[in-house]
């Protein structure tokens, strides 16, 4: 089966989940990615458990680290990076997430591979950027801390709150994918490599999205509001006669087929909650009277009338019940990915959906210094 990036050749020195989620999409497009670990332990998420699988292997490692091979180097000493340059020589991409300067010291920076590769495509993940942020800690946590997403999670009278994945970690390595494969193709016109640089707390205010240009916008700045939304109404969880219905209107069509379904229509016609911007105006007098009439019935016998007549709506899963519902409706979120003992990883599918070149799932997350996969032609 052909890939979408056959033939392209990463070495990838990142750890933990940014920078080697970033080199597993490309490796499930068909790159052959070869991984850098420190001798004493690889990398950080090799330990970092429960839970582990049947092997004793850490689950954290095993979500970002499929069809790669696994080599083993102290980049500390000269034997090390030399061998690491040879490798990077090879390359078309190299992905790195050390501190900023450390590469340099260690012969491995941009200036020095680029120089003996002018078509290599570098890419840096960074916790703050290169300049006055350099010496910060680049740690999800401290990102959603500094960068405003604790401050719009949770309840308004609550703690700030966490996102309960490393979100910011995730966002980053999928603009560090795309900002490869941008420098890819600009390097097919040209055969001209580059420089790709990332940074968690850029991807973040990028990703705050209706927040962020609430601000940049209207000078508003944003606050907890539990499951609420700040712009539309009803968009959250409310309690029924039996459970929790999550309702999800998004316009006025929408809110008048609610009100129908639930026995109040004269809610469509009323000035408070006729229009979106009234019932965001209205949110806590509508949602008094939402949670009265839903009393009437348990969350489950709502979800189907009111899916019927068009309302997104439906209960809180778990993540079991996630994938339950995703294997429901066909989309398959679990692959079998071999191991080279003829055991298998079951692992979540890449959401990517190509016709020509879909995502493949060659080889398991490698041990350490192991090298399960083969480079593509």
């Amino acid at each position: 089966m052909p890939h979408a990036l056959d033939g392209v050749r990463i070495v990838d020195f990142s750890r933990v989940l940014a920078g080697p989620l970033a080199t597993m999409v490309l490796a499930d497009l068909g790159a052959h990615v070869t991984k850098i670990e420190r001798p004493d332990g690889g990398d950080d998420t090799r330990a970092w458990g429960p839970p582990y699988d049947d092997g004793g292997r850490a689950t954290y490692f095993q979500a970002a680290n499929r069809n790669k091979d696994s080599v083993v180097l102290d980049l500390r000493t000269a034997d090390g990076a030399d061998r690491a340059r040879e490798l990077a020589a090879s390359a078309d991409v190299v992905v790195e997430n050390f501190r900023p300067g450390v590469m340099d010291r260690l012969g491995l920076g941009h200036a020095e591979l680029s120089a003996a590769s002018p078509g290599l495509v570098y890419c840096s993940i960074t916790g703050f950027g290169s300049g006055a942020g350099a010496a910060l800690p680049g740690y999800d946590l401290l990102i959603q801390a500094l960068g405003g997403l604790m401050s719009i999670t949770g309840e308004p009278d609550g703690e700030p709150q966490k996102v309960g994945v490393a979100l910011v970690d995730v966002i980053s390595g999928l603009f560090a994918s795309v900002g490869v494969l941008a420098a890819l193709r600009h390097r097919e016109r040209t055969g001209e490599g580059q420089r790709v640089e990332i940074d968690l707390l850029s991807c973040l205010l990028a990703a705050l999205a209706n927040q962020g240009s609430a601000y940049t916008l209207a000078g508003r700045v944003g606050g907890r509001m539990g499951n609420a939304h700040p712009s539309i109404a009803p968009y959250e969880p409310l309690p029924t006669g039996d459970g929790d219905l999550v309702l999800a209107v998004g316009n006025d069509r929408q809110f008048g087929a609610l009100a129908r379904v639930i026995g109040r229509p004269e809610l469509a016609e009323d000035d408070r909650f006729a229009a979106n911007e009234a019932r965001v105006a209205h949110r806590a007098e509508l949602r008094r009277l939402l949670v009265d009439a839903l009393a009437a019935e348990p969350a489950a016998d709502w979800v189907p009338a009111l899916s019927a007549a068009g309302v997104p709506a439906g209960q809180v899963n778990d993540i079991a019940g996630a994938f339950a519902l995703a294997e429901s409706l066909g989309l398959a979120p679990v692959v079998e990915v071999p191991r080279p003992d003829g055991t298998s990883a079951r692992l979540t599918r890449n959401p990517i959906g190509l016709s020509a070149t879909p995502p493949t799932y060659r080889s398991a997350p490698p041990d350490l210094d192991e090298r399960p996969s083969q480079p593509t032609p």
